[in-house]
Order: structure tokens, then C-alpha cells, then sequence
């Protein structure tokens, strides 16, 4: 639950009485998420074995078949439940992940109903589908408003909506205020990111009552690395962090040992903006306030890491021309749902290169050569638009290009190609003269890499220059329209060289 916002008086915070340190059970060392999966399935296959067989003793007498099911069957299972319950969320979404659909649904069956909220938020997003699907209303409710109201607003966008109406009316008033303010930010933006348990203070406590306020709770929030300071409007004034607070003198006030905040949030900024931020600055947390300078929560390292590696799995798939993350147990529907619009894309694009050398069929006829040589143009285009395009997107998601600097880029990577182009198409073209006996055709290579390269260097930067103009995600397609512009420009201009020098 988020931290009262009103600080309590001195007078609230009795001195704790001594106490003996408790003996913590120190958990087993942590085996690799392989190796677990590894042994959950071993102990999965065994016990459905197990069920087999026992299922398949109708004929036995009932007294033989509910020994057999007491000593063999429910012990398989509870071997395989202790070990689900010892093991991390995040290490029992990986393993149900890693299932095929039938073993995943039945190993989710046998994770304990408290941690169902806990996994379903570390799931994919394609697996979180096929187990949202397979539980009930009460199951998604119960699983749900467990959650902090930041984590509900993460799975909210795939629960059905009566069970976010069942949600609603169960939680507190003040838990159900921060879930509607969580939903309202786009899933790119800060606020969709933050949470609400930031621990407050006001400037003119002294350290050793803040020390006392903080023994109060069970627990500090995940990540609290700093205290923020806040006035009674809830105005950021400052952060105490953690280090300082410890080892200065108790009777210093939090307003003569509070200092600035690295980086203030605003929640309606984009996330990569707080993404580059705890890179840059090395944050553990920072605080995200409004329009007004009013703290409304903060963003942690995991979130971001979170963020990160989504964001950078998203760029992959697009890139690939997949819509979106793909379960690679789900049926072949739905896969070829996933992949149909590039695959198209890709094969108007493939028509188009055949036409080109369909328009060159006589050149080739004459001149066989020509068509051993034409894939090397095209695909040395394609490697070096490729790596442009790489580079590009790249530095567009680190925010080191804008439309404003694109005229320089396109001079640098032309520059960048007229020299390989120079440089590796006189190696081939030399290749290709010592190999065929013809200086002429080694000269057509030359020309064709380095305009193909040059070409590859242009579209590279000139289409996620583009996309970013028309606010589209650069990464989308980017390997599959650089690839066809190449392939069909690497053709047109080696076989149109090749006709006009050679024949």
C-alpha cells in the first residue's frame, strides 16, 4: 500500500526496544533457470506417467486403486508442487513458457492460486493470453487484486473487462484512484511505469525521527535508495538518500542534509526519455511529479530494465516484420496470423527483382556470366544497407538523430559506401576479370557494387528518417524494405551496366 502522505510528529515514533537478531533461513543457492527446467519437466513427465497408469487401472478393485493413487500418484505431485513453490515467479514463467500448451496449462493448474498474479506478471504477453484464458472470473479476480495497483494497470489491457469490474469494486478507495490514474498513460509513457510506493519526509524533521518512521514499516519498497522530500502540497522539494540519512548526525533536520534530485519525471514524458536517464545517471529510482512540481509517484531500475528489454524484443520482431511477440507453442493459426503481412510484403517485393532480370533475359543469354555475378551485387547491397539502417535506428532510439541532423548522415554514410564500394568492388571486379577473361565485365562490377552500396546508403538513413517524420516506429519493416530496394536496385543497375558496356 503507498506510504501516507502526511509525516507523523516526533512524538508517534517510540524508541524500539533491543531485540535478538532472528535466524533466517537462507535459501538454497540459485541453479541456473535451465537447469530448473530441466527438472520440472523430468518431475512433469513422471507424474503424468504416473497418472496414466493409475487412470488406467479401471479394472482394478477400488481399494487397489485408491492405494495405488494415495502412495504413487499423490506423491509424484506434491514432489512436483514443492518444487514449483521454492522457485522465483520470474523462473516459473520462464519454465511455462518454455512448455508446449497442454504441459503449460497443466503445470499452471499446480501453481498455488496466491502466486497466480505474481507469474502472470512476468509472463510474455503471448503466454499470459493462453493463461488468462484457461482460468475463470473469481480465479482472475482473486489473482488480481492482490496486486499493487501499478501492477494491476500492467495486466489490465488483457483481462476481460468484467473481471477489471470486479476489480474495481473490491479494492480500497485510494488503491482504486491510483489504478485509474495508472490506466491512464499510453504504455510508452512514465507514468505507466511508476509506482506509488515512495516514502516521504518533510524538511524540518530531524534524521533521528525519520530513522524511528522508517523502523515502523515491516519492509522499505523494493529499490529504496532515497527518501523524497516533499512540502505539504506534496511539492518535491529535494531527496534524502539512504547513505546520507544513515551516517550523519541524528539531530541534523532532513532540509540541511537534502539535496537536489538527479532527474524530476514528468509522467506524461515518454519512457525512453527515463530509460536514457538511468542509464546516463546510474539511477536506482527517481521521482515522477505532474505539471504542478507535485510527486505522484517514482520509477525504479527494474521497471526500466523491464522496459528496456521489451522495448529492444519489440525492435527485433519488427525489423523481422512480426507484429508482435509470438508464443512458439501457439497453433498455426495464430502464428500464421502473426507472420502473413510481411511474408506478402516480401513476396510482391520478390516478384518485383524477378521482373528485373526477367527484363534482361537476352543479356543474360549472351553473357552467362552475368547471372553467377548478380547475386554478389545484390547482396553485398543488402549486408551494407542492413548495417546502415542498424546503425541508424539505433542512434534514433537513443535520440542522437533528429530530422534537423539528416543531411550530414547522408553524407557521412555515402561517403562511408563510395569507399567500400571503391574498395570492394575493384577486389571483385579484379576477380571477376582474371576469372572470365574480361577486363570490361570486371569494370561492370566495380560500378555496379559501388552504385549499389551507395544506393543501400541513401535508403538506409532515408527510411527510418522517414518513418520518424511521419511518427512511426523506424525499427518496422526496416530489414525488409532496405533488402527488396537493394535486391531490385542491385539487379536493374549490374545487368543495365552489363548491357550497355558489354553488349
Amino acid at each position: 500500500m503507498r506510504t501516507p502522505r502526511a509525516f507523523p510528529t516526533p512524538a508517534a515514533f517510540p524508541v524500539p526496544e533491543p531485540f535478538d537478531n532472528p535466524v533466517i533461513d537462507r535459501p538454497e543457492p540459485r541453479v541456473s533457470v535451465q537447469d530448473e527446467l530441466v527438472e520440472v519437466t523430468t518431475l512433469l513427465r513422471r507424474h503424468r506417467l504416473v497418472e496414466g497408469l493409475v487412470r488406467g487401472e479401471g479394472d482394478a478393485p477400488d481399494a487397489q486403486r485408491e492405494l495405488s493413487e494415495s502412495t504413487v500418484y499423490r506423491r509424484s505431485k506434491e514432489e512436483l508442487q514443492r518444487k514449483l513453490d521454492r522457485l522465483h515467479p520470474a523462473d516459473i514463467a520462464y519454465i511455462l513458457e518454455a512448455l508446449p500448451i497442454d504441459e503449460r496449462l497443466y503445470v499452471w493448474d499446480l501453481v498455488r492460486a496466491s502466486r497466480d498474479g505474481d507469474i502472470l506478471l512476468e509472463v510474455s504477453d503471448a503466454v499470459r493470453e493462453s493463461l488468462i484464458s484457461s482460468m475463470d472470473t473469481e480465479e482472475l479476480v482473486a489473482a488480481t487484486e492482490s496486486l499493487e495497483a501499478d501492477e494491476i494497470a500492467e495486466l489490465a489491457p488483457d483481462l476481460p473487462q468484467e473481471v477489471m469490474d470486479d476489480v474495481f469494486l473490491r479494492l480500497p478507495v485510494d488503491e482504486r484512484e491510483q489504478l485509474r490514474a495508472a490506466m491512464s498513460f499510453d504504455e510508452d509513457m512514465v507514468g505507466a511505469l511508476m509506482d506509488f510506493e515512495d516514502v516521504t519526509v518533510r524538511p524540518d524533521v530531524t534524521l533521528e525521527v525519520a530513522l524511528r518512521y522508517l523502523r515502523r514499516f515491516d519492509e522499505l519498497p523494493s529499490q529504496t535508495d532515497q527518501l523524497f522530500v516533499v512540502d505539504r502540497e506534496d511539492r518535491l522539494l529535494g531527496v534524502l538518500p539512504i547513505n546520507r540519512l544513515i551516517v550523519n548526525d541524528p539531530d541534523l533536520t532532513v532540509g540541511e542534509l537534502m539535496q537536489p534530485p538527479v532527474v524530476k519525471l514528468l509522467q506524461h514524458e515518454k519512457a525512453d526519455e527515463a530509460a536514457h536517464a538511468f542509464e546516463r545517471y546510474d539511477l536506482v529510482s527517481a521521482p515522477v511529479v505532474d505539471t504542478n512540481d507535485k510527486l505522484v509517484g517514482r520509477v525504479t531500475v527494474d521497471e526500466i530494465l523491464d522496459f528496456v528489454r521489451q522495448s529492444g524484443e519489440e525492435d527485433v520482431l519488427a525489423q523481422a516484420g512480426l507484429r508482435e511477440e509470438e508464443d512458439v507453442f501457439a497453433s498455426v493459426w495464430a502464428s500464421f496470423r502473426n507472420r502473413w503481412a510481411w511474408l506478402a510484403i516480401n513476396l510482391v517485393t520478390a516478384f518485383i527483382a524477378s521482373r528485373v532480370i526477367g527484363a534482361f533475359e537476352g543479356s543474360i543469354e549472351k553473357l552467362v556470366a552475368l547471372a553467377a555475378l548478380m547475386p554478389i551485387v545484390a547482396g553485398i547491397g543488402g549486408n551494407s544497407g542492413n548495417q546502415t539502417i542498424t546503425m541508424i535506428v539505433r542512434a534514433i532510439a537513443l535520440g542522437q538523430v533528429t530530422p534537423a541532423s539528416a543531411r550530414g548522415l547522408f553524407a557521412k554514410e555515402l561517403t562511408v559506401s563510395l569507399a567500400n564500394g571503391l574498395v570492394w568492388g575493384g577486389v571483385m571486379g579484379a576477380a571477376a576479370a582474371l576469372l572470365y577473361k574480361d577486363i570490361a565485365l570486371g569494370l561492370v562490377m566495380v560500378l555496379a557494387m559501388t552504385l549499389n552500396l551507395l544506393l543501400a546508403a541513401l535508403m538506409g538513413v532515408l527510411i527510418p528518417i522517414a518513418m520518424l517524420k511521419l511518427s512511426r516506429d523506424p525499427a518496422v519493416g526496416s530489414s525488409v524494405m532496405i533488402t527488396a530496394v537493394t535486391d531490385s536496385g542491385g539487379f536493374f543497375i549490374f545487368l543495365g551496366l552489363a548491357t550497355l558496356i558489354l553488349l
